[in-house]
């Protein structure tokens, strides 16, 4: 039956999707013992512009017309801003910046209310409250100090991914791309804007041995050019309530490798750890809202699988029928849409 088809597809795509924020996990322990130290901005750099040229090798596939800036825009939110979040790390402790970063979804609510008109409900509310109440019983210890340019930085690399989630869900994908050149037109855009800082400020290491190639390796791949290509078929095919949620895997897959290396967590800890992933389970299984006559209506999240011959994209299409530029997004049956979910306005009482 339909319903629970979708309901398939849908874990499926979660599944796909949480690999990359897991990946992003992987971050702190890659760079603190693989890489050379003091050059955060090469390491991002290295991540974001080999894995773009490769997407645009494969793909063969360059933006045209108003997706030129729309990539700029894209590019610099969902990469670019990758030094603000190397300031935090070095100004704060990973506690605080993890933490920093567990508040996404909450900024990801605010800006799809003004930007989608998709209402938060109060279940992901709550649970995005909780969320970061558990990351922050699982990082912060009490020697935790707070530094004011460190917490701004964090909070603007947040508020930028929050910004850059928001906007890929909004413009989706031009007809006829796929997420691995949407991935590898942003990771360029990302790469070429820290080019000239890293040259500038950092410089490139005297000295690359084998496992800094390693790392730099991995973060290329995994956690730059297959992460961001998951990431972005996600948001397109996802909530962008479900979606956000996902980033709280970042810090707790970290937990898990720091547990790996005999590090030990208190009950606390234990707890905020249960209590964000519970947040994170919970996020993608929002209860569908009812008719005032009782009868079941559908959620504003079910069956928005955007994904070319996933159940539920002609419903999609249908709800998304009142772009705000008066165009109807997508054509014949089974035809993608242009910007797959952009612009639809959640029915009354979802």
């Amino acid at each position: 039956m339909r319903p629970s088809t979708s309901t398939a597809q849908r874990a499926a795509i979660v599944l796909l999707t949480a690999l990359a924020p897991a990946s992003w996990g992987t971050t702190y322990v890659v760079t603190t013992r693989l890489l050379p130290p003091g050059h955060p901005l090469f390491a991002g750099l290295m991540r974001a512009l080999p894995a773009g040229l490769l997407a645009l090798a494969i793909t063969r596939v360059l933006p045209r017309g108003e997706w030129w800036w729309k990539t700029a825009v894209l590019g610099v939110l969902n990469i670019g801003a990758m030094p603000l979040l190397f300031v935090a790390a070095e100004r704060l402790p990973g506690g605080v910046a993890a933490t920093l970063g567990a508040a996404q979804p909450l900024l990801v609510a605010g800006l799809g209310l003004a930007v989608l008109h998709d209402r938060p409900t109060a279940w992901r509310l709550g649970w995005g409250l909780l969320g970061v109440l558990g990351v922050g019983l699982v990082v912060l210890g009490p020697g935790a100090r707070l530094d004011a340019v460190g917490v701004l930085a964090g909070l603007g690399h947040t508020a930028t991914m929050a910004g850059g989630v928001v906007l890929t869900k909004r413009w989706g994908r031009p007809a006829g791309v796929g997420p691995l050149a949407l991935a590898g037109w942003q990771l360029t855009v990302g790469g070429l804007l820290l080019l000239p800082l890293t040259l500038a400020v950092e410089g490139v290491p005297a000295r690359i041995d084998a496992g800094a190639a390693g790392g730099y390796l991995w973060l290329g791949s995994m956690g730059g050019l297959i992460a961001y290509t998951l990431w972005f078929r996600g948001i397109g095919s996802l909530p962008v309530a479900a979606s956000a949620p996902l980033v709280l895997l970042s810090p707790l897959v970290a937990t898990l490798i720091g547990l790996a290396q005999g590090e030990s967590l208190s009950l606390p800890q234990t707890l905020g750890f249960a209590l964000a992933l519970t947040a994170l389970v919970a996020a993608q299984l929002a209860p569908r809202a009812r008719k005032k006559n009782g009868t079941k209506e559908e959620s504003f999240d079910a069956y928005r699988i955007d994904e070319p011959g996933f159940a539920g994209q002609d419903h999609d299409d249908r709800r998304a029928g009142g772009h705000r530029d008066g165009r109807w997004p997508g054509g014949r049956r089974g035809e993608r849409a242009r910007t797959p979910g952009a612009g639809a306005v959640p029915e009354a009482g979802e």
